[in-house]
């Protein structure tokens, strides 16, 4: 990207947030001073000075953040909320589709799904303090996007947003951006966990996001990623060779050194960013949150694609243990297509961590 920054280009960026509702050019920070959220605040310096940076979502309502009508490519998106993240739900809609592309909880598309914060430093997602979600995924749209976000909490909650957007032709190969998102907890006995599955049409595999809870002591990490593509059945074409390789660690993700710590790490393309411990009064087990992205790698389909992992532990005699662990994921890709089949996202209770 850097050698193509000093390129001149004849587009526009939009820019949709709380102050610009629509985008419209000429018109950031005009609503009127008694309209406005903050309106108190701003009562005595008037139009123009912060008015409404934020949005009001009540329980059990969706709020539309962005309704556009265009040709372009979303280039970043920044949002902070308040609130339980796993109650809040993000939808993304590609070109007038009503079945959304992109249906996931909050903190989970932002890679940071246990309502507590973790520095995330990736290419296409970073969090920063204190709760600052930030969104670098290329998302080319056609005809419009709409985004909403789904308050399924019994409060009230806050979100600041800004949605940026650049005008211009879309590539006739551009593909749309998908995330889906799902939980089993607990994972049946000798059963894979799916990471996405029903997947038909041409396109790439982009990201995982995955927390895991684990249910038992010792190390739960043996389990490979499968990837099935263009056809395969009962074998996979791509086999990672356990759950820490997968995410670009190993051995355990242990401290090489001491042998007595897990070592967390955010890097571009993989991390373990977080590490819950039960190392306080009622706190029970761990979970680990872990991103990969395949930005340098994709995982390229043309006709459809499944993933799967293991969960696998170690019992008696050196014998790899199938566990019954909390497991949620949230697959990143691209397709030919702007909606697809959409696993159940399940109730407020489904979703919650314990």
């Amino acid at each position: 990207m850097l050698n193509q920054l000093a390129a001149i280009r004849h587009h526009q960026l939009v820019s949709i947030s709380p102050e610009n509702l629509d985008g419209t050019k000429g018109r950031g920070g005009a609503m009127p001073v008694e309209q406005g959220s903050s309106r108190e605040a701003a009562r005595d310096l008037g139009t123009g000075w912060k008015v409404n940076p934020r949005m009001f979502i009540e329980p059990h309502q969706t709020l539309t953040l962005a309704d556009v009508k265009d040709q372009g490519e979303i280039t970043q998106i920044w949002l902070t909320p308040t609130g339980y993240w796993r109650g809040q739900i993000l939808r993304f809609y590609w070109d007038g589709e009503d079945t959304p592309a992109v249906e996931v909880p909050l903190g989970d598309f932002f890679a940071c799904g246990m309502n507590q914060y973790a520095q995330v430093s990736s290419i296409p997602v970073c969090v920063n303090p204190g709760s600052a979600f930030n969104c670098y995924w290329t998302m080319p749209f056609r005809k419009g996007f709409r985004i909403t976000l789904e308050n399924r909490n019994e409060e009230q909650v806050v979100v600041y947003y800004q949605i940026n957007y650049v005008r211009k032709p879309v590539a006739e190969d551009a593909a749309y951006f998908h995330a889906q998102f799902r939980r089993v907890n607990p994972l049946p006995y000798k059963q894979d966990f799916t990471m996405l599955d029903n997947i038909q049409g041409t396109g790439h595999y982009a990201g995982t996001y995955m927390i895991w809870g684990s249910n038992s002591n010792g190390w739960w990490g043996e389990g490979e990623v499968k990837m099935f593509v263009d056809g395969d059945r009962e074998y996979p074409s791509i086999c990672y060779t356990g759950t820490e390789d997968y995410f670009c660690g190993s051995y355990d993700f242990e401290d090489p050194v001491t042998h007595d710590r897990y070592v967390p790490y955010t890097t571009p393309y993989c991390g373990l960013c977080q590490v819950v411990t039960p190392n306080t009064l009622y706190r029970s087990q761990m979970r680990f949150g872990m991103y990969r992205w395949h930005i340098t790698d994709p995982v390229y389909f043309q006709k459809d694609i499944r993933v799967t992992i293991q969960a696998l532990g170690w019992r008696s005699g050196g014998r790899y243990l199938p566990l019954q662990d909390d497991i949620s994921c949230v697959s990143y890709f691209y397709l030919d297509k702007p909606s697809c089949q959409l696993p159940p996202l399940g109730s407020f209770d489904d979703l919650e961590l314990i």
